[in-house]
């Protein structure tokens, strides 16, 4: 499998995946107050959204270069 076939199916795979799941959130620890010994942190959800016009044409994309990396 050359370079070019590898990129195109990890391209279809993110473009999927993207499609599938839409948006991904993670967790963000600030530091609010520190006083000597005593810290107080606020723990923050952070949700971020995929657009679907993303996944679509990073799926298309890996689809043309699937096709069109044949040629010679």
């Amino acid at each position: 499998m050359n370079g070019t076939k590898l990129a195109a199916i990890i391209l279809i795979l993110l473009g999927g995946i993207a499609l599938a799941i839409g948006s991904f959130s993670y967790t963000k620890e600030k530091e609010q107050v520190k006083l000597g010994p005593i810290e107080l942190s606020v723990k923050q959800k952070e949700t971020v959204n995929l657009p679907v016009w993303l996944g679509a044409g990073v799926l298309f994309a890996g689809v043309i270069l699937l096709l069109g990396g044949n040629k010679k």
